[in-house]
């Protein structure tokens, strides 16, 4: 059925699908818009959970950026779209340069991010044969959860800067606390927010006192956005997943589940009274294989149950999955009732995490909160 203005709605679309409440993604963009107007810092969007032209233009503060990206392919798709102002937040290696040359020549301010010297020294022949300095930030480790300089570690980042400016540009330096994807409680959120932000403006400092302009500090995950309570000397901030956010956020304490945006359209397909167990046709391939709410005080198996309207049944989630079935029971040790969900009955299934889950669709269908009317389709891609 459809509504008067000609919109299906989320009875009669083809399952399993991506949901996107348009209200509540707004409502999130505008708190942490707000938080960070109050600290004195901008916001440069993660669009990697995104992945989406659409979604990226209520999320940014101009249509040419600043973005963030982790992919060149999100890179080129976003400057086909004029977004010019960009940083590719992953490791650079020799073999994407060319690419990364072939956007800056569009006219494209694409910064790379590099942690080692044999990095810097690629990026500055590169520099020096296209007649173009590519601007670089140094990646700081600030708290052991992947890669990146220790803050303190002078000789590494003065020979890092060193090598890069002898034919490119250092433009800064940037860090991810990654570690606070595990952090639960609001004390130590606001310290993994502070160790983030001494660590890399220690950084800056160094690199400075050595006589390089580092001009950009850069800081940046969903967690710590959300609880840093200073953000001085700090010029920016990159997060991605609080456009969304998902049930790890939540679990964390970052969001409530009334906020995350994104669900998965799901019909049930089947029941076996006996073991407790509605079958429906979502499974892995449309939920992802992310079990990030295991390791939380709440296991969220692969995601918490709705009713149509995206509210949740309670204690219902989707307890397992094989590539298109998914199994709803209710979590161990819970009294509730197993609802009454007859043959085609469609529920809205909510992610562990945004990014995983949104990687298994090629589209939003996008509607307002509490309503069925599909009032758009935003287009999603992937790749590399």
């Amino acid at each position: 059925m459809t509504d008067p203005t000609g919109h299906p709605s989320l009875q009669d679309i083809g399952t399993p699908c991506l949901i996107l409440d348009r209200d509540r993604m707004d409502r999130n963009v505008g708190r942490l818009r707000e938080r960070l107007d109050r600290l004195g810092v901008g916001l440069r969007p993660h669009l990697k959970t995104a992945k989406s032209v659409d979604a990226a233009r209520r999320v940014m503060t101009a249509p040419s950026g600043p973005a963030t990206v982790s992919t060149l392919k999100e890179a080129e798709q976003f400057a086909r779209a004029g977004v010019t102002d960009l940083i590719y937040a992953v490791g650079v290696s020799p073999d994407k340069i060319g690419r990364i040359l072939a956007l800056r020549a569009e006219g494209v301010d694409l910064a790379v991010t590099l942690d080692t010297v044999a990095q810097a020294q690629a990026v500055a022949e590169a520099s020096r044969r296209a007649g173009d300095a590519i601007p670089a930030l140094i990646e700081i480790d600030c708290d052991g959860h992947r890669s990146g300089v220790l803050p303190d570690d002078r000789k590494t980042l003065v020979g890092i800067a060193g090598a890069l400016e002898q034919g490119g540009r250092l433009r800064g330096v940037l860090t991810h606390a990654g570690a606070s994807y595990g952090a639960i409680g609001d004390d130590a959120l606001r310290t993994c927010a502070e160790t983030e932000r001494a660590s890399v403006v220690r950084a800056a400092t160094l690199l400075r006192d050595a006589g390089f302009a580092c001009p950009v500090v850069s800081v940046g995950s969903t967690p710590t956005a959300h609880f840093a309570e200073s953000l001085d000397g700090v010029t920016e901030v990159r997060a991605g997943v609080f456009v969304f956010f998902d049930l790890v956020m939540a679990g964390i304490g970052v969001c409530r589940i009334d906020d995350i945006a994104l669900s998965v359209l799901a019909t049930v397909i089947g029941h076996q009274r006996d073991k407790g167990w509605i079958l429906v046709d979502a499974g892995w391939m449309a939920m992802s294989r992310d079990r990030g709410t295991a390791r939380q005080r709440i296991d969220q198996g692969y995601g918490l149950v709705c009713d149509i309207g995206g509210k949740p049944f309670g204690d219902l989630i989707l307890s397992d999955a094989n590539q298109e079935h998914g199994i709803v029971t209710l979590r161990p040790g819970s009294d509730a009732r197993l609802p009454d969900l007859p043959i085609g009955t469609r529920v809205r299934i909510l992610p562990n995490h945004a990014c995983a889950t949104g990687a298994q669709h090629d589209a939003y269908r996008v509607v307002r909160s509490g309503g069925d009317v599909i009032e758009a389709v935003w287009p999603r891609f992937g790749g590399w």
